[in-house]
């Protein structure tokens, strides 16, 4: 469940970024303060429709041509996250109040500018998750009173250790206590 909350909680703020750049880019979008609800729609679709769609398109071409080139191969990954990328961006606008213009600049640059997004959003995933995962840990920490899941348990104090705050706590200074232990 922590992992689902912080993969979403990155991607949704990666999300709203992305679509505010877009809307303030692209002339022929209109984002506003419709970037959070659209934000929502787009995390969701990219974490439950963009697997299941690249799955389906990945079998489909594999099933299509087993004697491809290397180009060819990449070629057809490309096509096909951008057609999954074009059904994300067709969904984000119909369940969301983002208005497009014109074909070209309204349809097709802006999954262009989503995948490159995305390709920016892979790059920092890991690092992002790991901050999101600590800021997580330490808020369930504070609310619920017990320490977090990957926290270390207290070391057991030592005699030695008691000593020396003991000894720290006397008042004096570190010159002082030299000049009582030569004596």
């Amino acid at each position: 469940m922590r992992n689902a909350i912080v993969r979403f909680a990155a991607l949704y703020v990666f999300n709203v970024a992305v679509l505010l750049v877009l809307g303030l880019v692209l002339r022929s979008v209109h984002v506003g303060w419709n970037a959070f609800w659209a934000a929502i729609v787009l995390t969701a679709a990219a974490l439950a429709l963009k697997p299941a769609l690249l799955k389906w398109f990945r079998s489909s071409a594999a099933k299509s041509s087993d004697e491809r080139s290397r180009f060819g191969e990449k070629l057809v990954q490309y096509a096909i996250v951008f057609v999954v990328e074009l059904i994300i961006w067709a969904a984000t606008v119909l369940l969301s109040g983002v208005s497009v213009s014109g074909f070209f600049w309204g349809w097709i640059v802006p999954p262009i500018v989503l995948l490159i997004g995305w390709v920016i959003y892979d790059r920092f995933d890991d690092r992002l998750r790991a901050k999101a995962g600590q800021v997580y840990d330490a808020t369930s920490s504070k609310v619920t009173g017990r320490p977090a899941a990957g926290s270390p348990a207290p070391a057991p104090e030592s005699p030695a250790t008691t000593a020396a705050r003991e000894e720290l706590s006397d008042g004096l200074t570190p010159e002082q206590r030299r000049m009582l232990d030569d004596l």
